[in-house]
């Protein structure tokens, strides 16, 4: 979306235009709904930018629920947005820190900025491109206690803020289409900058969540936050923001509630052991936090092999941060075998699953050219250094 695009969405006639469509359909003539639209005498620039919201809001519903029906959005905003779960807590830590007005830089289509003023932060959420910055001013304009401005996060005013929350750019510019920037040193503003503020105020910083351990300060408590099994983001938090004794978290949201695993450092991993009854496939934001020892030790399990974030225990234990299988055997690892024992068992659907292996499970499932009406899984790893098929069962 380019700024004549928005212009012309941002009237009367676009919001009624937009407002009007019929839930949107992804299956649906896309050629005859535009057509219709231009029938009616719509200019096919304001028709374009009304069927993209249409699409974009049906796309925003996983991050954003029922508010996203009342939101504007662009693709790379979309894409780069907090889910408003996660940026609920987020607001939770300034409100539970005693801060109460918080400049949000860097604030893209303003999901964060818009937990914090649900409850009733003051908000200064600021972007440098034009755009965004409007679509924020919309997204944001139910609550008085927010303000947003165009302008890059190192001009802005923090004089009169608090605390400071930023969300570095992490792709090359533009509103689609966009690519990751793969070094930090890219991110925009830098992590200097952003690094430097929480070194003397409050602060927290959204990151991706492979981003380079070595990179996180000493002082700052690093969160990383999976949502229904999904790695989303890593956290770091500064000052009053970061929670005493706590350096190292893994957080997990879901449909069966809340979760956290946390310590005060990495854990050392637990001891290698033989393969018991049950294996255990630790969440990912367990094991980005590095606290795979710690569960094993809750788990009363042990390491598969060293390295391979794998538990095996003789007991099945339940757990939120880890998926649970029982070992039913251990098939061959010579491919032509495997493919063997597979068609003895009937075994037409196969999910695949792997680590420490170097293998793609695609390419592997086509070779294996399974026939039958059952399904099963199977874990390639390693058990105590040495490669490992594994037939397993969900717990």
């Amino acid at each position: 979306m380019d700024r004549s695009e928005l212009v012309d969405l941002l009237t009367p006639e676009g919001f009624r235009l937009l407002d009007s469509l019929p839930p949107w359909d992804a299956q649906a003539d896309v050629v005859r709904l535009v057509s219709g639209l231009r029938a009616q005498g719509h200019p096919a620039g304001l028709v374009a930018s009304v069927l993209s919201q249409s699409r974009l809001r049906a796309k925003a519903e996983s991050k954003f629920g029922e508010f996203a029906s009342r939101m504007l959005f662009t693709d790379a905003g979309l894409e780069q947005a907090t889910r408003l779960s996660v940026a609920a807590l987020h607001a939770g830590r300034y409100s539970a820190a005693g801060i109460s007005r918080v400049a949000d830089l860097g604030c893209g289509i303003g999901g964060d900025a818009l937990a914090m003023a649900a409850l009733e932060l003051e908000v200064t959420a600021a972007d440098t491109d034009e755009v965004t910055a409007a679509i924020a001013s919309y997204n944001l304009a139910p609550f008085t206690s927010a303000t947003v401005v165009n302008a890059r996060a190192e001009e802005v005013d923090l004089a009169d803020v608090d605390g400071v929350y930023l969300d570095p750019a992490r792709r090359t510019a533009g509103h689609s289409e966009t690519e990751r920037l793969t070094k930090a040193s890219d991110y925009s503003p830098s992590l200097d900058f952003a690094f430097g503020l929480g070194e003397r105020m409050p602060t927290g910083v959204k990151l991706g969540p492979g981003f380079d351990r070595s990179l996180i300060p000493a002082q700052a408590e690093a969160q990383w936050v999976s949502v229904d099994g999904q790695l989303v983001e890593m956290g770091l938090w500064f000052g009053a923001l970061a929670r005493p004794g706590i350096r190292r978290s893994a957080l997990l949201l879901g449909r069966a509630g809340t979760a956290e695993l946390s310590a005060d450092a990495d854990s050392p991993d637990a001891e290698v052991r033989g393969l018991g009854e049950y294996l255990y496939e630790p969440d990912g934001a367990v094991i980005r936090a590095r606290l795979i020892g710690d569960l094993a030790r809750e788990l009363d399990a042990g390491m598969l092999s060293e390295g391979i974030a794998y538990l095996t225990s003789d007991a099945a234990h339940a757990t939120p941060f880890a998926t649970a299988f029982r070992v039913l055997e251990v098939l061959p690892t010579d491919e032509k075998k495997l493919k063997a024992a597979l068609r003895e068992r009937g075994i037409g659907t196969l999910e695949i699953k792997k680590r420490g292996i170097d293998v793609d499970p695609a390419q592997l499932r086509k070779r294996l050219q399974l026939k039958g009406t059952a399904s099963a899984t199977i874990v390639l790893a390693r058990q105590s250094g040495k490669h490992v098929t594994l037939l397993v069962e969900r717990v």
